[in-house]
C-alpha cells in the first residue's frame, strides 16, 4: 500500500492544524483575511466568466460578461496592490463560497435549456456571485475605514461601486430576458 496514497490526507490534516494554530487577533489580520478571500473569489470568477459569455445566447449578455471580465481583472489587480502596500500576499486562501457559486454557474451552462431559459439561468447565477462580492467588498471597506487605510478604502470602494453597477445591469437584463422567455412560452 505504501505512504503515497495517504499523502493528500496528511497534507489536508497538516493544513487544518496550521490554520487552527494561527489565531486572528487584530482588525488588520481580519482585513488581510478578507482581502485573500476576495482575491480568491476574483480569480475564480476570471476563469468562469469566459465560459458564461460563451454559453450566453444574447449578444448583450455575452458583451456584458466580457466587459465584467475586464473589470474583474482590475478588481484582482487592486487587491494585489493593497496587499503589496501591506507587505502581504493575496494568495493562500480559497473562497469556498465562490467555488460553490461558480459550480452553480457551471450547472447553468450545462443545463439542457432553450436559449431564452439558458440566459435567465446564467443571469441568476451571475447575480448570486455579484451579491456575494458586494457583501465581501462592503465588509472590506468597513475594515479599511476602521483601520484608516484611505488608499485601500478608495480602491475597494471603486470596486464595490462597479460590482453594484454590474448587479443593476444584470437586474435590467433579467427583466428583459424574462419578457423574452414569456413571449417564447406563449408561442
Amino acid at each position: 500500500m505504501g505512504i503515497q496514497p495517504q499523502l493528500p490526507a496528511l497534507r489536508a490534516v497538516t493544513k487544518t492544524i496550521q490554520n487552527m494554530s494561527t489565531k486572528i487577533t487584530s482588525l488588520l489580520e481580519v482585513f488581510v483575511d478578507e482581502l485573500k478571500d476576495l482575491y480568491s473569489a476574483e480569480t475564480q470568477i476570471i476563469k468562469a466568466l469566459p465560459k458564461m459569455a460563451k454559453a450566453a445566447t444574447s449578444t448583450d449578455l455575452k458583451s456584458g460578461f466580457t466587459l465584467h471580465l475586464k473589470q474583474t481583472k482590475e478588481h484582482a489587480a487592486r487587491i494585489k496592490q493593497i496587499c503589496a502596500a501591506l507587505k502581504e500576499k493575496p494568495t493562500g486562501k480559497t473562497c469556498q463560497a465562490t467555488a460553490g457559486l461558480v459550480k452553480e454557474g457551471q450547472e447553468a451552462i450545462e443545463e439542457n435549456a432553450s436559449p431564452e431559459m439558458k440566459d435567465l439561468m446564467l443571469i441568476a447565477a451571475a447575480r448570486r456571485v455579484e451579491h456575494y462580492e458586494i457583501s465581501g467588498y462592503t465588509s472590506a471597506c468597513d475594515l479599511a475605514k476602521a483601520l484608516g487605510l484611505t488608499a485601500a478604502l478608495k480602491a475597494l470602494s471603486a470596486t464595490l461601486a462597479e460590482e453594484s453597477a454590474t448587479d443593476a445591469k444584470l437586474a435590467k437584463a433579467s427583466a428583459s430576458a424574462v419578457a423574452k422567455a414569456r413571449a417564447v412560452e406563449k408561442k
